[in-house]
């Protein structure tokens, strides 16, 4: 029992707490090592596992040592926050539900809780029990901390993962030395637009392209912010020295284009890619030839 308790000078619940957290450390960090939060995410080591314990003992007595056992955001929380999301993330990547991993949270409590009351024997029950309800109230914090940073970790996941999938869906394909095109399928959104401005520039610039075309054909529809971000598109092609040919207006976009206002009058535009292909291999001194009828059967 602690000499303060000993000589009938009792600590406030969160001091008690803290002095606890830090007598114990390693035991409650070597108890929390056996448990599936821990066992099953530092599957090298156990001592790794009793390290990453210790550093979360360590960081639950910084907050109580402030005071600030129920809130989220207090400064001991952000030492292991970093390690908390990892290991969440961990357990997700194995299978595991959001309510799962709470669940798991859930199981760190018992242990250190034991050794609390064990370590407080003999002091007063209504001092014991602000001190239990202190100490639970702090790893539910935990919780809700370790939740909070999952959830901002498998956004930030989700993003990249929005990303990749744009880059992947607005491919820039090479058809003839001096010629790309973007065929644009789907929706387009601000962000998108976007995607294809700085993948159709970076391919010009890499295959030293005269024409680009922007095919259109598989969008349904585009409004007011994407229209314009394919007229910057344009002009920005042009900068980098390449003549931009948009193909495939559809109907419902035409339609959208002339109540928007927009000047489509210096964008050349063709009914279809085949069109667009067309011209920029015209221009380029490449004429197509359409074969003899009866090319096909002599060959």
């Amino acid at each position: 029992m602690p000499e303060h308790v000993a000589d009938g000078q009792l600590a406030s619940p969160t001091t008690e707490v803290r002095d606890f957290l830090r007598r114990r450390r390693e035991q409650v960090a070597q108890r929390w090592a056996d448990e599936p939060l821990f066992r099953t995410v530092f599957t090298v080591s156990r001592d790794e596992a009793v390290e990453a314990g210790k550093a979360v003992v360590d960081a639950l007595a910084q907050v109580a040592d402030g005071g600030r056992v129920e809130d989220p955001d207090a400064a001991g929380f952000s030492v292991v926050r970093e390690q908390l999301a990892r290991m969440q993330v961990a357990r997700s990547r194995a299978g595991l539900t959001a309510a799962q991993v709470s669940t798991e949270l859930d199981t760190l409590r018992p242990p250190v809780e034991n050794l609390l009351v064990d370590d407080l024997a003999g002091a007063p029950a209504e001092h014991l029990r602000a001190c239990t309800t202190t100490l639970t109230v702090l790893l539910g914090t935990l919780r809700v901390v370790v939740m909070q940073t999952a959830l901002s970790e498998g956004q930030a996941l989700i993003d990249r993962q929005r990303l990749q999938l744009m880059e992947v869906a607005t491919p820039v394909i090479k058809l003839w030395d001096g010629i790309v095109a973007v065929p644009l399928i789907g929706t387009l959104d601000s962000a998108r637009s976007q995607v294809v401005m700085e993948t159709l520039l970076e391919s010009i610039v890499e295959q030293h392209a005269r024409f680009a075309i922007l095919d259109i054909t598989g969008v349904p529809t585009v409004d007011s912010l994407v229209a314009q971000h394919l007229m910057k598109t344009v002009a920005a092609a042009r900068l980098m020295g390449a003549e931009c040919i948009v193909s495939g207006i559809r109907p419902a976009i035409a339609q959208t284009i002339v109540h928007l206002g927009l000047d489509l009058g210096t964008v050349i535009t063709r009914a279809g890619l085949a069109d667009a292909l067309a011209y920029a291999l015209h221009e380029l001194g490449a004429d197509i030839v359409n074969s003899a009828p009866g090319d096909a059967g002599q060959r």
